[in-house]
């Protein structure tokens, strides 16, 4: 069984049993007969199931939190907010695909003799790892499974041996929520145990692997689907950089500070957008000005024994590269508490393989005090690929503000001016996604309307008779969707 501990104290207090390879079979399924119904559903009709589970986590809001907050000492307040923001995206996904754009449909009449139709199809049962850290927002029914059920395909999720039991408890409202809401048997699904979630990877019925969390995993996901080709969109996060302006330090330099360090010790660090290298001007006082703010934050739990053994490594590791020792230690007690660190580096030391590029899950970030800001700004653009990117600017004539943004939009997803890039909002407009090593897939975003596109694939048909095509390229258009017709993108309201 997946064993489940409080990270506070490091008892045990429970578990949940692995589902055997016959039950994942049989979860298989049912998921690969209902493929074809949630991709003939309406989006309208995919809404109304999605509202009722989003109806259910709200309804649920307190026994949710307090069982993960018992899993991963993250608190009452950050759980039930998380809790209340997987809600809205989960009514913010259905909306994308009542709106339709996602299913790209088209028409065009090339001739008296060829016509052709394209859109985007639903690929199948998709496969969601979700994260440690954010159990609600990238668990086992956040935006991997909201937007994967949006777009028309079934989910299976497998349970993070982190928070098994809320896991467990969080599938059975979901799924009871979705079926008496009317979707078929067969739509969501949950796994427990490691050999069930190789068992999903392997089946030839998952069209699609979805995970958050680690390189190590993400990259072993990677290896194991590419004998199948099946897509894998893994986001694993690296380090992600911030760069003060000249104008910005002059400006604020205590202020940023302080930024910095509430931003990368959010949540003990464990956060994929924390930023963690921050290049500032010599002589602005960033180092002394965030040692002393991260002296005052409090040690906190990480999410389980393996992550606090891993970040005890790194630390030790960071050490010995920026040839330093840490402002702070880590304390000695029960549980997997752990101190804020900082080192100082200089921009020789952030050469390619060194290990102050690699990510170092939890409350950790470097300093880089530069002299000559060209050399920093070519520094930068050898960082690894990341999620996001900070820039603090002297205001809009600041004449760095360019230059800067320039040299980091080929190395990341999202770049926050005068902002920190913790608190990923989930819109229209959001891309959270970068190159890799951040991600197994630079094109796409695992938050946002563009989360869809994952889960379709475009598929056209010839000379069809208006009964072959799809509803939805019908004269009437009954799903109401935007279409280009003969190259001409028509809103509903005007197609006919």
């Amino acid at each position: 069984m997946d064993v489940s501990y409080d990270p506070r104290t490091g008892e045990r207090q429970g578990g949940v049993a692995h589902t055997t390879s016959a039950m994942v079979e049989a979860i298989l399924n049912r998921a690969t007969t209902a493929a074809y119904e949630l991709a003939a559903t309406a989006p309208k009709v995919r809404k109304i199931w999605l509202t009722a589970t989003s109806d259910a986590l709200l309804a649920h809001e307190e026994e949710l939190a307090q069982l993960g907050n018992e899993e991963t000492g993250l608190g009452l307040p950050r759980l039930r907010s998380e809790i209340a923001g997987s809600a809205r995206s989960i009514l913010f996904y259905a909306s994308v695909a009542v709106e339709g754009s996602y299913l790209g449909a088209s028409t065009d009449l090339i001739n008296e003799s060829i016509a052709l139709s394209r859109w985007n199809i639903p690929v199948g049962p998709i496969a969601v790892f979700g994260a440690s850290n954010f159990p609600f927002g990238f668990g086992v029914f956040g935006h991997d499974v909201a937007s994967a059920l949006a777009a028309g395909c079934p989910v299976i999720a497998k349970a993070h041996p982190a928070h098994p039991r809320l896991s467990a408890r969080l599938s059975v409202i979901a799924r009871s929520a979705l079926l008496a809401a009317g979707a078929p048997e067969g739509t969501y699904d949950l796994v427990t145990g490691f050999d069930a979630g190789l068992h999903l990877v392997d089946s030839p019925a998952i069209a699609t692997v979805a995970f958050t969390g680690s390189q190590r995993g993400g990259m072993a996901l990677l290896a194991r689907a590419a004998p199948r080709g099946v897509p894998v969109f893994a986001e694993m996060g690296t380090v992600n950089p911030a760069f003060v302006t000249a104008a910005a330090a002059a400006a604020d330099t205590a202020a940023i500070a302080a930024g910095f360090v509430a931003s990368f010790t959010l949540g003990a660090g464990q956060f994929c957008t924390k930023p963690g290298l921050i290049f500032a001007p010599a002589g602005a006082g960033m180092f002394d000005a965030v040692a002393a703010r991260v002296a005052e934050v409090p040690p906190a739990p990480l999410l389980t024994a393996g992550i606090a053994a891993s970040f005890a490594t790194g630390i030790a590791e960071l050490a010995v590269a920026a040839e330093s020792t840490s402002r702070s230690t880590i304390p000695v007690g029960d549980g997997y508490f752990v101190a804020a660190q900082v080192f100082r580096v200089a921009l020789a030391d952030l050469r390619p393989g060194s290990r102050l590029l690699e990510e170092c899950f939890g409350p950790v970030a470097l300093v880089c005090e530069y002299i000559d800001a060209a050399a920093a700004l070519s520094t930068l653009v050898r960082l690894q690929g990341s999620l996001a990117a900070s820039v603090f600017t002297g205001g809009p004539t600041d004449p760095e503000t360019r230059a800067v943004v320039e040299r980091l939009l080929p190395n990341v997803g999202r770049v926050a001016l005068n902002a920190w890039p913790t608190g990923v909002i989930n819109t229209w407009s959001q891309q959270h996604g970068g190159p890799w090593p951040a991600t197994s897939r630079l094109d796409a975003t695992s938050v946002g309307a563009g989360a869809l596109a994952r889960f379709v694939r475009p598929v056209s048909l010839q000379n069809a008779a208006p009964e072959t095509l799809p509803v939805f390229l019908s004269a009437d258009n009954p799903w109401q969707i935007p279409r280009r017709i003969d190259g001409a993108l028509i809103p509903p309201a005007h197609q006919f």
